[in-house]
């Protein structure tokens, strides 16, 4: 396993990277969408609706454009696609690193919802696809764990830099580390997949053996899932599948819930309690750390002990208390003490 981890290596800086600049950009978008579409208020209905529409047209096109790009790498290699929403990224953080003004934002705006349909998904499915390629069924449960340490130490990194950096600064260092990635990215990290091969050394989902040829290779009928999948299988797969389609639904209603809090939590804590950057970054930071701990610690204990579906109620009425929290809290403490408690 330590061999393939230092295989695995140069992938893992380049997430951690991207994870960082992305990461820095949250606590500080909110400040600097007040200040140009509402200055000097605290309360901006526009902001909310523009970040809504945001949301809804970036996940309208990553369900398009992700499973393209993850098909698309399975041709021309991981890090040929990889390069693609790396280098888009770039361009927004960019804009907002130059000036902040309202022209500026509208710039970015635009351009940070276009590169969004490609960049938001694509790194992370491509992340995991070159992990899938490198190593083997048994140690990719440990690989995967790795990954996404990486991507909380970005978590934690990113929120402590923005809590002490300038706004302007903030935007600066984000894009200067998003070329950084891009670079390190083209010049260390070596392909998983031979050019033009559709094939992984190990499949990532195992069939039953009656699935499989007499000399154990992959049929047809699995070598078609390589293909990009038509609305109609996607239909077919959701009608033949009852556990799909129910986890589906699950999937969609929590989702809308979440993307809806996202899109206006940063607003409503600036109108009810003033939050700057700084109480951002502090609140952003106690997300990660009790996430951490979440994953870490509790879940570990309580996985082996609870069933799949009740682990699946347990999280979503936690995810219900924490917007009920969120609704009801008459102090900024609450705020703080609500996101430990339901992680």
């Amino acid at each position: 396993m330590e061999n393939k981890l230092g295989d695995l290596s140069h992938l893992f800086v380049t997430v951690f990277l991207s994870s960082l600049c992305r990461v820095m950009v949250i606590p500080a978008i909110t400040d600097v969408t007040m200040s140009a579409l509402c200055p000097g208020q605290d309360e901006c209905s526009l902001a909310i609706y523009l970040s809504g529409v945001q949301q809804a047209v970036v996940g309208a096109g990553s369900v398009v454009l992700t499973p393209l790009i993850g098909n698309l790498s399975d041709k021309y290699g991981r890090k040929a696609l990889l390069t693609l929403p790396m280098a888009l990224s770039i361009i927004p953080l960019v804009t907002l690193a130059c000036s902040r003004t309202t022209n500026f934002f509208y710039a970015y705006y635009v351009l940070r919802t276009i590169t969004a349909t490609v960049s938001d998904g694509s790194i992370t499915c491509l992340a995991n696809a070159y992990v899938a390629d490198i190593v083997s069924e048994r140690q990719r449960t440990s690989a995967f764990g790795v990954l996404s340490g990486v991507v909380y130490a970005a978590f934690v990194f990113g929120t402590l830099a923005t809590r002490f950096l300038s706004t302007a600064l903030t935007f600066q260092f984000a894009a200067s580390a998003s070329i950084l990635g891009v670079i390190y990215m083209r010049i260390f990290l070596k392909e998983s997949l031979p050019v033009g091969e559709n094939c992984l050394t190990e499949p990532i989902l195992k069939r039953g053996q009656g699935d499989t040829g007499d000399a154990g290779d992959l049929p047809a009928k699995q070598l078609e899932l390589k293909t990009i999948p038509s609305l109609g299988d996607l239909i077919s797969l959701l009608r033949t599948s009852p556990t799909f389609s129910q986890a589906a639904v699950v999937a969609f209603f929590n989702g809308l819930a979440v993307g809806g809090a996202e899109a206006s939590l940063m607003y409503f804590l600036k109108a009810r309690f003033h939050f700057n950057k700084n109480q951002y970054a502090d609140l952003m930071l106690i997300v990660s750390v009790a996430a951490t701990v979440s994953q870490l610690i509790f879940m570990p204990l309580v996985a082996p002990l609870l069933p799949e579906e009740k682990l699946l109620s347990l999280g979503l009425l936690v995810g219900v208390t924490n917007c009920l929290l969120y609704s009801i809290s008459w102090s900024y403490w609450v705020t703080f003490l609500n996101q430990v408690a339901t992680f």
